[in-house]
């Protein structure tokens, strides 16, 4: 690791983790607090309405066979696509910096011309890059746990199931993260890897969606890494997802290792 460039990292992803950190922070604390106390309301409309029910069984990753019960209202904050999509940014903002933001500013060559190795470079561009994930992701926790505490007459899920749902989101976090640093490792401009990993979670969203109904969808649905992320089943059984989290760190920690091969060994000299 070198200081510097950690210094430099964490002064380009301070202003960036400060607003989406509060945009999460807000998200959760009106979510958490209005699901549960409308929850009465919002469960005739969901019954109601079949597109609003997919919708809910593509995030939570469950039929409602067994109900709508008080564990929904509660998990919904944490796979709204919205909160989903501040995430994703943040990941993917962050993780497309080196090498392919350096390339596209220009500056990629006073970045190499540091004392140091690119090995070096990447390890401590990406302990910033989950330093600033680890706050936005307290600012999130602190929302949620504002907006549960003035919920009045609702059994509250343990503090303990909910820090397990904030693991496995982690664990999104990073696969997500590792697909950027791939992809920002192959190309020579921001945009495009930027672009292509929006694709990427995008088109795992829709596939989450499109397995509920239509069945060659639901035999692709192991590809989606929505499939890895369910804090429905976390909050009702208070079990740590082992498999899930497994299968997100292992391909996150992959794609990490091969974005920090390419970029330890790709010729930068005449870009």
């Amino acid at each position: 690791m070198n200081r510097g460039v950690m210094l430099k990292s964490a002064r380009e992803l301070l202003p960036v983790t400060l607003l989406l950190g509060l945009i999460a922070m807000g998200i959760e604390a009106v979510l958490a607090y209005v699901l549960p106390t409308f929850s009465r309301q919002f469960s005739a409309q969901m019954m109601r309405v079949e597109f609003i029910r997919n919708i809910i069984k593509a995030m939570l990753g469950t039929d409602l066979a067994e109900g709508l019960g008080p564990e929904l209202f509660v998990s919904i904050p944490w796979v709204h696509p919205v909160l989903l999509a501040v995430i994703w940014a943040h990941a993917i903002i962050c993780c497309t910096r080196v090498p392919a933001g350096e390339i596209d500013r220009g500056t990629i060559d006073v970045l190499l011309g540091l004392p140091v190795s690119r090995w070096r470079l990447y390890i401590s561009d990406s302990l910033v890059c989950l330093l600033s994930a680890v706050a936005m992701f307290v600012c999130a926790l602190a929302g949620n746990t504002m907006g549960i505490s003035r919920v009045q007459n609702v059994n509250h899920a343990p503090f303990a199931s909910v820090l397990v749902v904030v693991a496995n989101l982690m664990a999104l976090y990073l696969a997500v993260g590792a697909t950027a640093w791939f992809f920002s490792s192959l190309s020579d401009r921001r945009g495009r890897a930027m672009g292509v990993v929006f694709v990427i979670v995008v088109a795992s969203f829709l596939l989450n969606y499109l397995a509920q109904f239509w069945e060659p969808a639901q035999q692709l649905a192991p590809f989606g890494i929505l499939r890895y992320y369910r804090p429905l089943f976390i909050l009702r059984n208070g079990d740590w997802p082992t498999r899930d989290l497994a299968i997100l760190l292992t391909s996150a920690a992959v794609l990490w290792t091969a974005g920090g091969v390419i970029f330890s060994r790709r010729d930068l000299s005449t870009l």
